[in-house]
């Protein structure tokens, strides 16, 4: 069901505004409760990834390679220094973003990216210590914990989400660079799920942690473009979602050593409206948690853990490019059990989703003249 317009906050009306820019709060219905939607930060090009710091303010990644310290009121920002060299092409840049659970005593962001070198480019994640010290912001001690090992040119499929995962380990989401046969490849960093430790080595039970069959740091295979990525607080299982090709978007449920089939199996068609592989099914790969076809071009996603929507409690929500909505899936025992479809062009293509600190649920939206939005009761 898609949620409906209630009503609309326009109190910068009063000031002669544009009703462009007056249109800061929106109340919608959707199936489980009436929320509000406000946009918090304004004047963002192409946000990608975006986090918060444990006193509430917010690191945000823009994709063309500036990251910013913003007000959780959006009035106060400063550009970090420090960051990493981005190729800024495609579907490439600078791109996800997570304040480590243990930033009290760490001071540690994650950062993916995609790294230049003289082949093309690559996924790549690092970790760094934020510093904020009165007007300026810097990262410092900027450490690589994973490589995509073959760079090639073209900006499509880097995947890019980074999870730091309970048991202290990092999970890494890459795409197949366009090249899908790469993806079954286990000696290719590409279309995989790698998990490494916090210094970039691999956990001695990765599935090819002695090198022999296949890379140590990869976790699992056959995955088109993991643009979404969460651990399910619940379990600490690790959830992915990525692109399919026409149709067959996934969500699946990485485990050691499994290989998900692209491009052997998928729910999808080729662009042409050709066949992928062999079929839907084989023995040997897995099956999705959830698919769609028609595509919707997911993007983030998170497990919503606050309290501001109880009825949401638990809850897994995945952004939409394509489709400009959030979808939220209503989960049981491992299994989705339903979906709700919400703010369908309402603003734009949803990037990223975090859980706030006051148990709201932010988003970005993927746009030139993009923003971050709050969602919480109204």
């Amino acid at each position: 069901m898609r949620s409906r317009i209630l009503a609309i906050s326009a109190a910068a009306l009063l000031y002669g505004l544009s009703t462009e820019m007056a249109f800061t709060q929106t109340v919608h219905a959707t199936d489980e409760a009436r929320v509000s939607v406000t946009r918090t930060v304004a004047d963002l090009s192409f946000p990608w990834g975006f986090d918060f710091l444990p006193d509430g303010s917010v690191l945000v990644n823009e994709v063309g390679g500036r990251m910013w310290w913003v007000t959780p009121d959006g009035r106060e920002r400063i550009e970090v220094a420090g960051v990493p060299e981005v190729r800024a092409s495609g579907q490439g840049g600078l791109l996800d973003l997570v304040v480590d659970p243990d930033f009290a005593t760490t001071g540690r962001v994650f950062l993916t990216y995609s790294e230049p070198g003289r082949s093309g480019a690559g996924t790549t994640a690092a970790h760094a210590r934020f510093v904020k010290e009165g007007g300026a912001a810097r990262l410092e001690d900027v450490t690589v914990i994973a490589r995509m090992d073959r760079r090639t040119g073209g900006g499509r499929h880097f995947g890019s989400r980074v999870v730091p995962a309970p048991d202290g380990t990092v999970f890494v989401t890459t795409g197949d660079r366009g090249d899908p046969d790469r993806a079954q490849d286990p000696r290719d960093h590409a279309g995989k799920v790698l998990r490494v430790a916090r210094d970039g080595t691999a956990p001695a039970d990765n599935p090819f942690a002695n090198g022999g069959d296949g890379l140590p740091e990869i976790w699992s295979t056959g995955h088109r473009n993991i643009q979404g990525a969460a651990i399910d607080p619940a379990t600490g299982v690790l959830w992915t979602v990525e692109h399919g090709a026409r149709g067959g978007d996934e969500i699946n449920v990485p485990q050691a050593g499994l290989n998900y089939g692209w491009p052997v199996i998928s729910y999808g068609r080729q662009y042409s409206g050709g066949k992928i592989g062999i079929g839907t099914a084989a023995e040997g790969y897995e099956q999705p948690v959830h698919y769609w076809d028609p595509s919707i071009a997911p993007s983030g996603m998170t497990f919503y853990a606050g309290d501001a929507i109880p009825a949401w409690r638990g809850d897994l929500f995945v952004g939409a490019l394509k489709d400009r909505l959030i979808s939220r899936l209503e989960v049981r025992d491992g299994k989705v059990v339903g979906e709700e479809q919400m703010l369908q062009g309402d603003y734009g293509r949803i990037r990223t989703l975090r859980n706030a600190p006051d148990g709201s649920l932010w988003f970005s939206t993927d746009e030139p003249d993009g923003a971050l939005y709050r969602i919480a009761a109204p």
